[in-house]
């Protein structure tokens, strides 16, 4: 078992099928294709309203985009001090932004709280010219700990960022896992709880480079185009209409008659494998909460330091981008 990255897993044997059969044929060019406007249609279904869908390459171009097409430079971005953005994305979104800053928020398990981002923007007064204003409040979902936002915790950070003007992202690189652990629909766990917009993980389920930038207002999401050009994210779309676009397309397609839509997200994902598949020793940290376990091609949980310490650094390393 390998505890690096679920990156380190390849695309799924279907998925890989289904790219090496396109490609042949001539189609339109920046994201104009047919198969990308079937992922976009079958994307609106899944999320139970109309969307704009804007195929990617990684998570880190998916979060540092959308962030950028909701924060001025100006601005500032609240998220919790262990996100990706923060911690492993080497700058990008303060690039893409062209100087926004983020604002590190402390709380458990990797969790934004209303009452923690209150905290942080008594250090960011709105129209105060000598502080970044307050923009948009950016987590993730699942966690980088594992950990899950129920819909609830979801709602009263957006009513709070509401409340200050500013706008929601989520990093769902592995909302599949989330989905699956808090058992609701991917409208539920997305713009009915308050999300703007949505950074979109399929690689870290089986697909191949293939993420994708979702706006839940399709009016905000036409900004996107203008920095994804900038950056050459268009272009990069002619390629992902052979891998994001046509394997999202692919897993649409095979929900099984009777399954709400959104349940093809989670393909693969298996709730009761975390429990089965396990290595004796993790989740037995000895705290009085439950350990938090998301399974879907790695897991995050509390273990022994003894069981850390016996951890390889090549093979089954620890990094857990």
């Amino acid at each position: 078992m390998n505890f690096a990255s679920d990156n380190h897993y390849g695309a799924s044997a279907e998925i890989l099928r289904a790219l090496s059969r396109i490609g042949q044929d001539p189609d339109a060019a920046y994201g104009d294709d047919a198969i990308t406007a079937r992922v976009r249609a079958r994307l609106c279904d899944v999320f139970e309203r109309e969307v704009a869908v804007y195929p990617v390459i990684n998570g880190t171009t998916a979060n540092a985009l959308s962030l950028a097409t909701l924060v001025p430079p100006h601005g500032a971005i609240f998220c919790h001090d262990e996100a990706h953005i923060a911690v492993d994305e080497c700058g990008a979104p303060e690039f893409f932004t062209h100087g926004a800053k983020l604002a590190l928020v402390a709380g458990d398990d990797a969790k934004l709280t209303p009452a923690g981002i209150e905290q942080s923007l008594k250090h960011f007064q709105k129209g105060f010219v000598h502080h970044n204003q307050p923009a948009a409040v950016s987590l993730t979902q699942s966690t980088e700990l594992g950990t899950v936002y129920a819909p609830a915790e979801l709602q009263a950070i957006a009513a709070l960022a509401r409340k200050h003007g500013m706008k929601v992202h989520m990093d769902g690189a592995r909302f599949a896992n989330a989905l699956v652990s808090v058992g609701c629909t991917p409208a539920e766990l997305t713009w009915k709880s308050g999300v703007d917009v949505l950074s979109f993980g399929a690689t870290k389920n089986g697909a191949l480079a293939a993420e994708a930038v979702i706006f839940f207002d399709p009016r905000r999401g036409a900004r996107f185009r203008i920095p994804a050009q900038e950056v050459g994210a268009l272009a990069v779309q002619d390629a992902l209409r052979l891998g994001a676009a046509r394997s999202l397309s692919r897993q649409g397609s095979r929900t099984p008659a009777g399954q709400p839509a959104g349940a093809e997200i989670a393909q693969g994902t298996d709730p009761g494998r975390e429990r089965r598949d396990r290595p004796s020793g993790i989740g037995q940290c000895g705290c009085s909460r439950e350990c938090p376990i998301r399974w879907q091609r790695s897991c995050a949980a509390p273990a022994p330091g003894s069981m850390i310490g016996g951890v390889p650094s090549d093979g089954g390393g620890r990094w857990r981008g």
